[in-house]
């Protein structure tokens, strides 16, 4: 399982971009966009890119979120529909004092990761291993010229969106993630209080990590930032798990905000 760590762009191309002044721009080469969006025969002549195309652009940073670029006539609906999660995440997370107002260019994190296609993948393996639906994959795909539902390029970058709630993104552990006791999880939650709350269950049901809670730097109607470990209190049974990231009521307790994260150990 190849996850790609570093900083990659999403950007859709404009009259007059050259696969060169691309790179040039975001700190790329020609060759890393060439093999991210698979610019190859038979897709494409070498290099070859036209108006409209979206590509993935793979940054010289170690280390970064996805990041997309807005083009001109884009919304905050229209980005948050492309990642399947929602408008007041998009705009909190990025800390947008007008969600009606962005302009082309304008740089903006979004819940999703990058993983590197390998040699016998097929989408619907990937779409169970990472627990995220084939329509949702398709959907943050659209529009690039090396992406196809039927045939999938080894060292093309697929993007998959994150599974989210309306309050709640975990930036780590991704789904897909061999989780180890002590694990560190990161992520950005507008809750009440600032309270967030977490805990792990293998596929039989069993709790490996009980529920506890962690206190972001900030609390609703801001999106703060919370870290936290997570020990294991029992071995787990399976091989497979799901981390759970929520708040709960302050009217009946009741969990709310779930996000579900599908892991291995």
């Amino acid at each position: 399982m190849t996850i790609v760590f570093k900083k990659n762009y999403i950007y859709t191309v404009r009259r007059g971009d050259t696969l060169y002044s691309i790179a040039r721009r975001f700190g790329s080469t020609v060759e890393a966009i060439e093999r991210a969006n698979h610019l190859f025969e038979p897709v494409t002549d070498p290099g070859l890119i036209f108006p409209g195309d979206v590509l993935v652009v793979p940054s010289l940073s170690k280390t970064g979120k996805v990041t997309y670029v807005v083009k001109s006539g884009d919304t905050i609906s229209h980005i948050a529909a492309r990642f399947s999660t929602f408008i007041d995440l998009v705009s909190g997370i990025n800390k947008l004092e007008n969600p009606d107002l962005i302009f082309p260019d304008q740089q903006l994190i979004v819940p999703a990761f990058i993983y590197e296609i390998q040699s016998g993948d097929t989408l619907s393996a990937i779409s169970r291993r990472f627990g995220v639906s084939l329509s949702k994959i398709q959907k943050a795909n659209q529009d690039r010229p090396g992406f196809k539902l039927d045939l999938i390029w080894p060292e093309f970058y697929l993007l998959i969106p994150l599974p989210t709630s309306v309050n709640i993104v975990v930036w780590d552990p991704l789904p897909g993630m061999k989780v180890r006791n002590g694990q560190r999880i990161e992520g950005n939650a507008r809750a009440f209080e600032a309270n967030v709350l977490h805990q792990i269950r293998d596929d039989n049901g069993v709790i490996v990590s009980n529920e506890r809670f962690t206190t972001a730097d900030a609390g609703a109607p801001e999106y703060g930032n919370f870290t936290n470990t997570l020990p294991f209190d029992r071995t787990p049974t399976t091989n497979n798990g799901e981390l759970w990231v929520y708040t709960r009521s302050p009217k009946d307790g009741s969990i709310q905000d779930l996000v579900r994260i599908k892991i291995y150990f």
